[in-house]
């Protein structure tokens, strides 16, 4: 017996009953359901999370120095002796960062005032749309210069192009060189709302000496964590307190997401086993059911030329239909779920296409894992034992 005619007797079984397989399907569903909902969140939040922290730059570490007092801040010839022949580095920049009040005219823009060095846009991986980004010139002199983030820019100008024009920041006057690329949010707020300034300029518009943090670019992947290594005993050296700084290790924290991510994975396709395991064994007792029910159907096949091979095939392809259904249904629903989820926690979900790979290779092996012993007991019924039961 060909295949499309094994199909076609396995759907008209399947559908003969339509309460029972429906409450067959169920139970698969259901499980493949939760998990693709979950694992298609968590993958979104994943992604989410990795794009914040690599939009704060490629190969970064940061350094930020705690607590209050002279002490606890570095000068430039500090941190160049800190720096000094520690191999990998493509780019460093200090930083210095308050709160704000941008004005032209009679716009005004609650900004974030960011004072750094010339290296800062390569560190950060930053793009000017339009001008220029400051130069070493502008740090040593003192300039009193400024990048615009896109929001300010907007605020202030409107579709101006400000490069040229002045603005009042903190009451002194600026020009303005650059404005940003759109950059949006990330870990530390909003990069659009933000006025970059000369880090020297910053110590005298703020009225600071010296920063509380500092930025490396690794020239590659395998050189951050050289660089941390490195800053963690000269930083123990400098201030003979652990607790007086903390470093950022860009690789290693997407390498816990990572983890995590994977862990929560391997845990919901363990879920996920155990739900199809209890499906199967839902579609075990239907379809052991069914062979009773159909004895004589069995019987009546067989004694017209059905070999055991075709009645093995048969129950077998109706239990792999049964659980492929469930599990079609429980991507379908899961994905559903996801997007419900995502309105109220406002993740994007990423449809996790391996997960539903998998999910449909073990529909297929459950259904014919925990159908073949129905198929085997209805191919092994004898014609005249079967056609005599009533």
């Amino acid at each position: 017996m060909d295949f499309l005619t094994t199909l076609k007797i396995g759907l008209s079984a399947v559908t003969a009953n339509k309460l029972r397989s429906a409450l067959t399907i169920l139970g698969v569903t259901i499980g493949v359901a939760a998990v693709i909902g979950v694992v298609a969140v968590g993958e979104g939040a994943q992604n989410e999370v990795t794009s914040e922290i690599e939009s704060l730059g490629t190969y970064l570490v940061t350094v930020s120095i705690r607590g209050r007092g002279p002490d606890r801040v570095l000068t430039q010839s500090q941190l160049d002796d800190i720096m000094h022949d520690i191999p990998g580095i493509a780019a460093v920049s200090p930083v210095i960062t308050a709160t704000g009040v941008a004005k032209h005219g009679t716009g005004r823009f609650d900004c974030s005032i960011v004072g750094v060095n010339h290296q800062y846009a390569a560190v950060r991986d930053m793009n000017v749309q339009t001008g220029r980004f400051l130069s070493a010139i502008d740090v040593d002199a003192r300039q009193k210069v400024a990048i615009l983030g896109h929001n300010v820019a907007l605020e202030l100008f409107g579709l101006s192009d400000p490069v040229g024009e002045t603005i009042k920041l903190n009451g002194q006057t600026f020009w303005v060189i650059g404005v940003l690329e759109a950059r949006g949010g990330s870990l530390t707020g909003s990069e659009d709302d933000q006025v970059i300034i000369p880090v020297t300029t910053a110590e005298r518009l703020l009225g600071r000496r010296g920063f509380s943090a500092f930025y490396i670019k690794g020239q590659d992947k395998d050189s951050v964590d050289v660089i941390a290594s490195s800053l963690e005993i000269r930083l123990n050296r400098r201030f003979r307190d652990e607790d007086a700084y903390r470093i950022f290790n860009q690789t290693q924290v997407l390498e816990i997401v990572q983890s995590v991510s994977r862990t929560l994975t391997l845990m919901l396709g363990g879920i996920a086993f155990i739900s199809l395991l209890v499906g199967g064994i839902g579609i075990m007792n239907i379809m052991l059911v069914s062979v009773v029910e159909r004895t004589r159907e069995i019987g009546l096949r067989k004694a017209v030329g059905a070999t055991n091979r075709d009645i093995l095939n048969q129950f077998l392809l109706e239990s792999v239909v049964l659980s492929l259904i469930g599990a079609v249904l429980g991507i379908a629903v899961g994905t559903l779920l996801a997007r419900g989820i995502s309105v109220f926690i406002g993740i994007s979900p990423l449809f996790p296409w391996k997960g539903a790979a998998i999910a449909i290779g073990l529909a297929i092996g459950v259904g014919v894992s925990f159908g073949s012993l129905p198929a085997k007991r209805a191919a092994e019924l004898e014609p005249i034992q079967a056609l005599r039961t009533e």
